[in-house]
């Protein structure tokens, strides 16, 4: 389909999965403000590549998200820089795994901030705007841990599960208003962060990067194979597609079966 025209903005689209979701929207023709922390020269070099390479406007906002301010002041940057606002992807997110007893209250706090209230945020700022154009497509990058637990940690599940239920009233909230809202729930996606993990995983066990892949996948999934950021990204485009203008409110999994178990 042809996003020609829109503007989306992408939280944490400076690597992974959220670069892979720009670069997706831009291929099919939409304007980006790319989001997030990174080597500025690096970054510069990013940001002017997608433009020529798919012949449309990047822009790139360092808000740092755990600030509520400074989410709302990225929305406004967006709509003042492309002069609008119609696809928000709200991607941004960290880690940090302990048992709950032993979960530090500033981890806690982090986490929370950036992988949940930074979502609500963004979504609090865009939604009028879209609302003024009769057309919005929201995209909350959710997680299988939005929708299912594992040890270890507890502040992401939680803000991924409330992730998933701020979609669900969101949608509801605007549903008749030209806007969806949605969530996708990936599995393991192969970006560099988990490449780097596997290979140290490797390099302690004695082992090589494939046999870890095969370990690492067998613990929750039934396929083993990892996502990309670029199947994540196709699916936030036909999301944004006119052949799912009555898909929301719903949490989509891409995640190799883990939740068919």
């Amino acid at each position: 389909m042809s996003l020609k025209g829109k503007v989306a903005l992408v939280t944490g689209s400076t690597s992974g999965i959220g670069f892979g979701i720009a670069t997706a929207l831009a291929r099919e023709g939409a304007s980006i403000m790319l989001n997030g922390f990174g080597n500025p020269a690096e970054i510069e070099t990013m940001r002017s590549t997608m433009a020529k390479q798919y012949g449309v406007k990047v822009g790139f906002n360092g808000a740092d998200l755990g600030h509520a301010e400074q989410v709302s002041a990225l929305v406004a940057a967006t709509r003042k820089q492309f002069g609008s606002l119609d696809i928000l992807v709200n991607n941004a997110g960290i880690q940090f795994v302990a048992p709950v007893e032993a979960f530090p209250d500033d981890k806690w706090q982090a986490v929370i901030a950036i992988n949940l209230s930074a979502a609500f945020y963004a979504m609090k700022a865009a939604i009028p705007g879209m609302k003024a154009s009769a057309w919005g497509r929201i995209v909350n990058i959710a997680s299988a841990h939005g929708l299912v637990a594992s040890p270890n940690k507890v502040a992401y599940v939680a803000a991924k599960h409330g992730l998933v239920g701020a979609t669900k009233v969101a949608a509801i909230e605007t549903a008749n208003d030209g806007i969806t809202v949605n969530a996708i729930c990936p599995g393991w996606v192969l970006t560099p962060l988990v490449q780097r993990q596997l290979e140290d995983r490797a390099r302690q066990a004695g082992t090589d990067v494939e046999v870890e892949k095969k370990k690492m996948l067998q613990e929750t999934q039934s396929m083993l194979q990892f996502s990309t950021p670029e199947e994540i990204g196709a699916l936030v485009v036909f999301l944004c597609s006119d052949g799912a203008r009555t898909i929301t409110g719903a949490p989509l999994s891409i995640d190799g079966g883990w939740l068919a178990h």
